[in-house]
């Protein structure tokens, strides 16, 4: 694994969220507790939406634009739905984030 600082956890409120842009497309983190941060796909694959925008709760979001929800810890839609978004690893040491590029480089944003 090749890790990257990304940023320092503290930039994430609470069960709030930010995006880091990449060569392949934006990936949204999200901080669901003090010290657990969940890397995905910003864009949902129903119609695009900012993953980023919307409401976490637990370990999934809702996408701001249609209400699909995905799992924070698998990309998977979850009820009705169908698709996923990209997963990445992160992992926090010290206060500060980082990010397995070598995932980047092996999958497409959705």
């Amino acid at each position: 694994m090749s890790w990257i600082d990304i940023g320092a956890l503290d930039d994430i409120p609470l069960r709030g969220a930010r995006v880091v842009k990449t060569p392949l497309g934006c990936v949204a983190l999200f901080r669901t507790e003090e010290t657990e941060v969940y890397a995905i796909s910003d864009r949902c694959p129903h119609k695009g939406g900012p993953l980023s925008d919307g409401i976490v709760h637990g370990k999934k979001v809702t996408c701001p634009l249609h209400n699909w929800v995905f799992s924070l810890e698998t990309g998977e839609a979850q009820g009705a739905d169908e698709g996923r978004v990209d997963t990445y690893t992160v992992r926090v040491e010290a206060g500060r984030l980082l990010m397995d590029a070598s995932e980047l480089g092996k999958r497409s944003a959705a």
